[in-house]
């Protein structure tokens, strides 16, 4: 591509947060970051005011992170109604975030009616998941008629930093076995052989796996019968603080689901929240271990993962039997190795630039390719 080449507008809708990117030939020109959950009429506004900003930027493209396409959508897909219509049907399994999606893709379309629309699923890097990994262990009954089965989620962040850690190794993604872990408001470990995803914590909706910030993750399924049972939570009740008053929240006896305040409070329940969440991610990075043959590397990316360095060393300093070590460096400021130079298991950190790969994945599914 040379610079006169279209941009494409990345839309990325959290369930409390609006990003909107714009990107040429792998670089950022403008960037505008909501925290706040935008309606369909505002998020339109939104976006005129982004493009304005930016006179004379041709459009290539448009694309749309989407969280969860369910069967719907299993790869990157240029958006009609049809598709918005089957993505919709799956909008319950992950009602934070596919909503509001939606919501920006309708908007966005409206806004700009004759540039082609992607959808990007997370759960596309997650697509062949072996079926030993991808089944639950529940009635065939029950996996058949409402499509039970893990999909994983966080796969851009995924599919970026598995490059950018192939590209710090000096070796093709595709004969590396790592275990990467995007720690972040929402929080999962994936493990990947020989450049494709063979195990996640995170399953039939974000809500499995590890805590984060504010969501519980696993949870003995046996105590939310408990709880169900006898009037003593409602449904609702009981989705709302999974949801919404868990994690690292609900552990700090609601004091905080953000790692930088924990770290610097000096709170007995900040302190616990933080033991507790590095031993289940270090607990889940050492069960991906058991989908490899090897570990080449362990990466670090989201959020916590990039720009949290005591939780990173509380994380390793658990995995001593894995020939992990506690990082020696704590002061990147760019994509690098924090292990000791000669460490058995080299321990990398990357940025997440989920728009980029957002950028390449759209302009992929327009070339047709995957």
């Amino acid at each position: 591509m040379g610079t006169t080449d279209p941009a494409v507008l990345t839309v990325n809708a959290g369930s409390s947060s609006l990003q909107l990117h714009l990107v040429r030939d792998g670089e950022v020109l403008r960037t505008e970051h909501s925290e706040r959950s935008l309606d369909p009429g505002a998020a339109e506004r939104a976006i005129a005011d982004f493009l304005d900003a930016a006179p004379g930027t041709a459009l290539a493209a448009v694309g749309h992170r989407l969280v969860h396409g369910g069967e719907a959508v299993r790869k990157p897909a240029v958006v009609d109604d049809a598709v918005l219509e089957a993505v919709g049907e799956y909008a319950d399994l992950a009602p934070l975030h596919v909503p509001p999606a939606l919501a920006l893709v309708k908007a966005a379309r409206h806004r700009l009616p004759d540039v082609p629309h992607v959808l990007c699923p997370d759960t596309a890097f997650h697509a062949d998941l072996p079926d030993s990994a991808a089944t639950y262990a529940l009635p065939a009954e029950w996996r058949s008629r409402y499509g039970l089965r893990r999909y994983g989620f966080h796969g851009l962040s995924y599919a970026w930093a598995l490059e950018r850690a192939a590209a710090m190794l000096d070796r093709p993604a595709g004969t590396l076995q790592v275990v990467l872990t995007h720690l972040g408001g929402g929080s999962s470990v994936c493990a990947v052989r020989e450049g494709r995803s063979v195990d996640t914590s995170m399953g039939f909706t974000p809500l499995e796996g590890v805590p984060m910030s504010k969501r519980s993750g696993n949870i003995d399924p046996g105590m939310l019968l408990w709880l169900l049972a006898d009037s003593r939570l409602t449904l609702d009740e009981l989705r709302e603080g999974l949801e919404h008053h868990s994690g690292l929240l609900g552990l700090s006896d609601g004091k905080s689901g953000d790692t930088r305040e924990l770290v610097a409070s000096g709170d007995p329940a900040a302190a616990l929240a933080l033991e507790v969440f590095a031993h289940r991610v270090s607990r889940e990075i050492a069960a991906a271990t058991a989908s490899l043959d090897r570990l080449d590397a362990l990466v670090f990316t989201g959020e916590i993962g990039w720009d949290q360095p005591e939780v990173r060393e509380a994380v390793c300093a658990r995995l001593s039997l894995l020939g992990v070590e506690p990082p020696a460096r704590t002061d990147l400021d760019t994509d690098g190795t924090v292990s000791a130079s000669g460490a058995s298991v080299p321990v990398l950190v990357v940025r997440p630039r989920e728009e980029l790969q957002l950028a390449r994945e759209t302009l992929g599914a327009l070339a047709g390719h995957p």
